[in-house]
């Protein structure tokens, strides 16, 4: 008789790992028939004041003989602000900075940097080789400052609307593909 009681949950444990799997398949196949990017995570800070920060200049970096400035969450406001968080030891950095170098030729706007857990002599290389957009560069070393911003690796974008609010985060590098999308959203937030 105890081999009747045995028998039946035997039989579970190994239809177990296939009613797993198959609830997984089903699980992501919705997820891919949503059309939902994966990839783009939603932040709770859009539509906010961006968060309270001052962030130390990059020593030694110059731009028209002058040093370029560290900046805080007050010196977003007034005019429409991206905020890029990078670092010279991200690859995708480098294959997105043509198109900040490009952005940041719009008088409009205004382009600065949030270099995270970076060596600053090799962020002043990257800016001395491939050409600083960055109006100002504010050195977060221990990445304190891109938590608050819920940057979950670089490079990430923001878009600062004049009143200091975060208007929208783009995560991953800026690419041709994704760039002409990024400038529409741009456009969209009123200037000062």
């Amino acid at each position: 008789m105890a081999d009747v009681v045995e028998r039946p949950r035997s039989r579970l444990i190994f239809l177990l790992p296939a009613l797993v799997f198959g609830a997984l398949v089903v699980l992501f196949g919705v997820q891919l028939i949503s059309g939902k990017n994966p990839a783009e995570v939603p932040s709770v800070l859009i539509n906010k004041p961006v968060p309270i920060f001052t962030l130390a200049p990059l020593e030694g970096l110059r731009a028209n003989g002058q040093p370029v400035p560290g900046f805080s969450n007050e010196d977003l406001k007034g005019r429409v602000t991206v905020v890029n968080v990078w670092a010279s030891w991200c690859a995708p950095c480098r294959q997105e900075h043509p198109l900040l170098v490009d952005l940041a030729k719009d008088p409009s706007i205004r382009v600065v940097g949030i270099n995270q857990k970076d060596n600053p002599d090799n962020a002043r290389r990257f800016l001395g080789a491939l050409g600083n957009p960055y109006a100002a560069v504010g050195v977060d070393p221990n990445g304190r400052a891109s938590i608050d911003w819920g940057v979950y690796g670089v490079p990430e974008t923001f878009i600062v609307g004049p009143d200091g609010t975060i208007r929208y985060k783009h995560i991953g590098p800026l690419t041709p593909e994704n760039f002409a999308g990024f400038k529409e959203r741009l456009s969209q937030i009123p200037r000062a």
